[in-house]
């Protein structure tokens, strides 16, 4: 029913091959697109925005942490997200996402927990818990 447009505002510094396989863990600033495959955990740089994008033939093995996830591979492992995930229709995950903000297309699978990543502090003017603003 929609069709999903390019996102052209995605930002590609590294570019890991459909004939590239990766043992160990990886480090990332900027966006990372993957078409091979990771055997280990991937992480963008801290504090910054750094996004994961994952095709069809790409996949992990081993937990993710970064800020933005775009997934329509597979991760076998946790997925921990500080902004955003996006599951296309292909996408499979074998572990717990956690996230600020999740789009799905139909189709994407998910075995595991999801779990919303609360905001780490009140808006300007918001009261905390029951109603007292310190907390």
């Amino acid at each position: 029913m929609f069709k999903r447009k390019p996102n052209k505002d995605l930002k590609i510094d590294t570019l890991i091959g459909a004939g590239t396989r990766i043992n160990g863990d990886v480090e990332f600033s900027g966006g990372l697109h993957l078409d091979g495959y990771i055997n280990g955990n991937v992480s963008g740089a801290p504090n910054a925005e750094a996004i994961l994008s994952v095709s069809e033939q790409g996949g992990i093995e081993g937990s993710v942490s970064v800020s933005n996830v775009i997934l329509n591979g597979i991760v076998k492992g946790d997925i921990d997200a500080t902004l955003r995930v996006e599951l296309g229709e292909k996408a499979r995950v074998l572990g717990n996402v956690r996230y600020s903000d999740i789009e799905t297309a139909v189709g994407a699978q998910i075995n595991g927990k999801l779990i919303h990543r609360e905001s780490l502090k009140p808006a300007e003017g918001d009261a905390g818990p029951m109603g007292d603003p310190s907390l």
